[in-house]
């Protein structure tokens, strides 16, 4: 067996030991089977996330955070009510309904738009390297805020409506950290978010700091909506995991999604956009065909895997 060849085996080997480990062994929650383990927890980047894993700090190495690690987050907890108060007359101006109306730029959203069909909505200010246009205008200070605290990189307001629910999944990319501070919430624990089988009910002025990539759902069984901050909190690493996570972060920012059309939009938007016709035909395609729906489905998978073997193996055939 010559070099390429073994590269390329070790590379499939540990593209797919990193599938079965992050399916069968790590946290407490599992997928009810492989199906939805494929469909919903994105195997493709579990090659890379295992890497982050690994070079991970001992103090981030958990499903929820101790938040006396990251004491440069308290700026956020410490100005709450100013936020909710930006985020509150945000919400009266309907702000987030017209994030989620379909047919504008703000819909088409790679990274949530599954999120939309419960009825949660969102408003981005800042997004992995751009602050957006339409926060600088409606919530200034909330802008400011953030701009002191270097270690986050994205952070929206996100609205929970009364009754609804986010079914059980897990964040794609382990770039971050998932940070939450309750600013209009029903303080009950009717309202929650449950993280590898960790429940934690949201309440005001209160923070939270969790891993994304484990599984978790969130319910709101009550007669109020939750309103929250949400920001991705960048994962804290040893210097190999930081080269990792450039190219993480440099995928997440052409994920960009605008609120308004003053904002700019990132290639992954602008494509999602142009390819939504064949999604629908797809969906179509699914209720009339679905053997064909299938066979087209595990194609693109198996595509993109053959993708990410290439990436993965260009560091190694540069250097042989």
């Amino acid at each position: 067996m010559d070099l390429s060849t073994a590269i390329i085996v070790l590379l499939v080997s540990y593209s797919f030991a990193s599938m079965i480990y992050i399916y069968k062994y790590r946290g407490d929650a599992r997928n009810k089977n492989l199906r939805e383990y494929l469909r919903k927890s994105w195997p493709i980047f579990a090659p890379l996330n295992c890497m982050l894993y690994m070079t991970t700090q001992r103090k981030a190495r958990m499903p929820i955070q101790n938040l006396s690690g990251f004491p440069e987050l308290a700026l956020i907890r410490e100005n709450w009510q100013t936020i909710r108060d930006e985020a509150m007359a945000m919400k009266e101006q309907g702000c987030f309904e017209q994030t989620i109306k379909e047919g504008s730029a703000a819909y088409y959203d790679i990274g949530f738009r599954t999120f939309f069909k419960y009825g949660w909505s969102k408003f981005y200010v800042k997004w992995y390297g751009y602050t957006h246009d339409s926060a600088k205008q409606l919530c200034p200070k909330t802008v400011e805020i953030l701009k002191n605290i270097q270690n986050v990189n994205g952070a929206m307001f996100t609205l929970l409506p009364a009754g609804s629910k986010l079914t059980r999944h897990c964040d794609p990319i382990a770039c971050s950290l998932r940070y939450h501070l309750g600013l209009s919430t029903p303080n009950s624990d009717d309202c929650y978010i449950n993280i590898d089988d960790q429940p934690y009910s949201w309440r005001d002025g209160d923070a939270l700091l969790f891993d994304e990539t484990y599984l978790h759902f969130a319910k709101n069984n009550t007669e109020q909506d939750r309103l929250i901050l949400m920001c991705d909190v960048e994962r804290p690493t040893n210097i190999i995991g930081r080269c990792i996570n450039s190219v993480y972060k440099l995928l997440a920012s052409m994920t960009l999604v605008p609120n308004t059309s003053v904002d700019k939009r990132g290639f992954f938007n602008k494509l999602f956009y142009s390819v939504t016709p064949i999604m629908n035909w797809g969906q179509k395609l699914r209720k009339s065909n679905k053997k064909l729906y299938k066979l087209l489905e595990y194609s693109l998978n198996i595509l993109l895997l053959i993708a990410l073997f290439y990436i993965l193996s260009i560091p190694f055939r540069l250097f042989t």
